[in-house]
């Protein structure tokens, strides 16, 4: 225990959290994923159960600022055919950007979330994914908000658009996401409570993303979150460990949980089909979610690179 103790200490002194917790220097190391993201994501959706639902940062924008002279490296798919037919020369559309938008994280750390076997936590992974959302909001000129929800209480941040207060963030979920692993207590995570009032603080039409491994995914949460996708445009980031998904190899385990203690065996032929059966029936029922309810889903494995893949 006291080695223990002494390796958790050195832990904490170095830049990182050796996957158990994000530290500062991680979460704005993550700025350096904004560049990859605004060059290969087309700002289309990233599900194909979502529907046809605009990208969560803007592109262009809908409505015409201006018409001139096309010039190299303009999107040919904007070229006035009807004025290029007239002047007899390339025109092209000039649209407006949506400006100060509302974006908003919920971000979860609680106890569900303090579990990975390879890599890193998902709560490390989320704060991660967090910290990534929050440059790009920064980057697009989009106001940032965040709920950090460790499983009893919700601290919430409201949206504004400065570095300061992205900075003040990043370095509250960097606290808490080493703070909720000394924390003992097995609660149930209150997530309707917390959407609830994530619901009651953002405005319409807000984007809301939300960060957590759905452990809790009964019909109580469903029916919030249905409630908050009628309000906002919602995306679901879906985080797992790759044991959660597949079965642990053959052999005899020890577990515990509640305090008791149980030996099995996972070599079982029936074992090993429920346990896939298990995941892959919570994953239905979110991707049925989002197609009833008009939100994204997008999967995140924690022993993956998944900042230079996802799309947002």
């Amino acid at each position: 225990m006291i080695a223990l103790k002494k390796w958790f200490k050195k832990t904490k002194e170095t830049t990182g959290g050796n996957g158990l917790y994000a530290s500062l220097e991680e979460l704005i190391a993550m700025r350096r994923y904004v560049p990859y993201l605004r060059s290969v994501n087309q700002l289309k959706t990233f599900s194909k159960q979502a529907g046809d639902i605009k990208s969560a940062f803007k592109g262009r924008g809908m409505e015409l600022e201006e018409i001139r002279s096309y010039t190299f490296g303009d999107d040919v798919r904007d070229i006035d055919w009807r004025v290029t037919a007239r002047k007899d020369t390339p025109y092209t559309k000039l649209y407006a950007e949506e400006k100060d938008r509302e974006i908003y994280v919920w971000l979860d750390l609680s106890a569900p979330m303090r579990f990975g076997t390879r890599r890193e936590l998902k709560s490390v992974a989320a704060a991660k994914l967090a910290a990534l959302l929050g440059w790009m909001a920064l980057e697009n000129k989009d106001r940032f908000g965040c709920v950090i929800f460790d499983g009893a209480e919700s601290l919430v941040f409201k949206p504004n658009n400065s570095r300061a207060q992205l900075m003040a963030v990043l370095k509250k979920i960097a606290e808490m996401s080493q703070a909720v692993l000394e924390d003992k207590k097995n609660l149930r995570p209150q997530y309707v409570r917390s959407f609830q009032q994530l619901e009651r603080t953002v405005k319409n039409q807000a984007t809301v993303f939300i960060l957590s491994d759905f452990n809790g995914f009964d019909d109580a949460l469903q029916r919030q979150l249905a409630s908050l996708a009628k309000k906002t445009r919602l995306y679901l980031f879906d985080i797992f460990d790759v044991l959660e998904e597949v079965a642990p190899r053959a052999g005899e385990y020890l577990a515990e949980y509640g305090g008791k203690r149980l030996v099995f065996d996972s070599g079982a032929k029936v074992y090993r089909q429920d346990y896939q059966n298990y995941f892959a029936e919570k994953r239905q029922k979110l991707k049925n979610f989002c197609r009833r309810f008009g939100c994204q889903l997008s999967e995140i494995r924690t022993d993956t690179e998944f900042a230079k893949k996802i799309k947002i």
